[in-house]
């Protein structure tokens, strides 16, 4: 097999969810255990951390494999979806899994297996994630969580820490449809003894996490409780300052993540690290490095990124309620005459909440990638204009975003979001 048709392969004959949405979905961890007994376990063979949350996840995930390379660790980073090619979501220091890896591994299931069992496409990349991260010997692995957490392939893990970001209305469907619901599935990944750090939670939800900790006799911490952060743009940085119990923990530390919500992220993170330091050596000049390369240590893309200058073009994967009510308060605090709004969503989504919050004095120019979960731009369309959005259709992103050019003025403000697919096809 060639890597393109082993691409082909995994997202044409195994049901992939980021296509599909939930019919590929397969709950539950007897297909995985399967494919781990195949493999021999490989995660047995390093210590890992697990990540869950509705947002904020993938920067946490991202942010603590960043300081851990620079502290020396040769660290794995499992995260999804991807934007442009499928090696992103398994990677060495930065370095993504080889074309040549995959195929042999796909070559050995499809040999070896296919006809035992019917992995769904996430099951089989953790599966692969896990023995890549066994065959170059990693130190430490960061595993973010696909969907949810109590039945999430990733979950047979046994980390030394969990984290779990925060809480927001998504994937009700799968989750359930209520805060406590989907708090108790992403509290899932809580194990016995092993501490759990919650980036954001309050009342009920709150009261989800205390009570599975207690049960599994994990540690638990409320990063929110003793932790506050104030950041400040600089350049291509965002400085932020960390604060324990009102003293200055960290002064003025740089990202390169300049989205105002990652102060959230910035603030677990830290917390993170401090528990991971009593198992690593991770020192504070690690830590600064960490934040400030975190783009060219890691790859990741899509987070308040800046796409051009001239028009200025800005781009976030926001996709949810609380993401979406993020990136509305930073589009409100970043200075433009008019908004030209490119926007694109799935059609397995409530998107009614999302659309009550979105700004109804920009120009929209509503699209859909090219996924079969894409909800038409049409009836997105119709759908906006409930919530006094107005805008003209587009068949694919690529026009939209050209259209947007052509009537920006020098001072207007092109934004590209509403789904992680819109901007995969957007950077």
């Amino acid at each position: 097999m060639t890597y393109q048709e082993t691409l082909d392969y995994l997202f044409t004959q195994i049901p992939v969810f980021q296509k599909e949405g939930a019919t590929a979905y397969k709950p539950g961890l007897d297909t995985i255990r399967q494919l781990d007994d195949w493999c021999i376990n490989p995660h047995h063979n390093y210590p890992c951390v697990h990540v869950a949350g509705t947002n904020g996840k993938g920067s946490v995930s991202h942010l603590t494999a960043s300081i851990l390379q620079e502290a020396g660790h040769r660290t794995g980073l499992y995260t999804s979806p991807h934007l442009k090619d499928f090696r992103e979501r398994i990677k060495v220091n930065g370095e993504q899994i080889s074309e040549e890896y995959v195929i042999s591994f796909v070559e050995r299931f499809r040999k070896e297996m296919a006809e035992k069992v019917e992995p769904s496409f996430f099951e089989l990349t953790t599966m692969m994630a896990f023995c890549w991260f066994a065959e170059k010997q990693v130190d430490i692995a960061v595993i973010e969580v696909g969907l949810g957490g109590r039945l999430d392939s990733t979950n047979i893990i046994q980390p030394v820490a969990s984290v779990i970001t925060n809480i927001s209305f998504d994937h009700m469907a799968l989750l359930g449809d209520t805060l406590e619901q989907i708090a108790t599935e992403k509290a899932g990944i809580i194990k016995k003894d092993v501490p759990v750090i919650i980036g954001h939670a309050s009342g009920n939800i709150r009261k989800v996490f205390e009570t599975i900790a207690s049960e599994h006799l994990a540690p638990i911490r409320f990063v929110e409780d003793s932790i506050n952060v104030t950041c400040i743009r600089k350049g291509v940085y965002t400085l932020f300052t960390i604060y324990e119990d009102g003293i200055i923990l960290h002064k003025g530390i740089p990202c390169a993540l300049n989205g105002f919500y990652q102060s959230e992220n910035f603030a677990t993170v830290i917390v993170l690290i401090d528990l991971l330091s009593t198992h690593f050596h991770i020192n504070t000049i690690a830590i600064r490095n960490g934040f400030r390369n975190v783009l060219k240590n890691t790859g990741l893309r899509g987070r308040w990124e800046t796409l051009s200058e001239h028009p200025k073009i800005i781009c976030d994967t926001g996709h949810n309620e609380g993401g979406i009510r993020f990136v509305t308060e930073q589009l409100q605090q970043t200075p433009h005459e008019t908004l030209h709004f490119i926007l694109g969503m799935v059609s397995d989504k409530d998107i009614r909440a999302i659309l009550a919050l979105l700004p109804k004095n920009a120009v929209y120019y509503f699209t859909k990638a090219r996924i079969p979960r894409a909800l038409s731009e049409e009836k997105l369309a119709t759908m906006a204009a409930l919530y006094g959005l107005s805008g003209t259709t587009y068949s694919t992103v690529k026009e939209a975003l050209e259209a947007a050019k052509k009537n920006c003025r020098p001072n207007d403000l092109i934004f590209v979001g509403g789904s992680t697919f819109i901007v995969a096809e957007a950077i």
